[in-house]
């Protein structure tokens, strides 16, 4: 399964490091990612592949205390839904 990843917040060190981490900590691949900082606001979307037995809330309870720990704003939605909510 697919998902999209959105990481918002102040742009520190480490961001990028400890989101990565808890990924392949995860066993979660990066297939794409862009990020970008807006004045001092971090921003940087992730394409991720999962396993196909991925336990979806514990994935996004993980990265929840991550973004905690790093003061940032951590979204994940599975692929499907994200293009649904997204057409026109």
């Amino acid at each position: 399964m697919k998902a999209i990843l959105t990481v918002i917040g102040q742009d520190k060190v480490g961001i990028i490091a400890g989101v990565s981490q808890k990924l392949a900590d995860l066993d979660i691949n990066i297939l794409d990612v862009s990020q970008t900082i807006m004045e001092d606001y971090f921003t940087m979307t992730m394409m991720l592949q999962l396993t196909q037995n991925a336990d979806f809330e514990s994935i996004k309870k993980a990265l929840n205390l991550v973004g905690d720990k790093l003061g940032v704003k951590i979204n994940i939605q599975n692929e499907e839904i994200f293009n649904a909510m997204h057409k026109l």
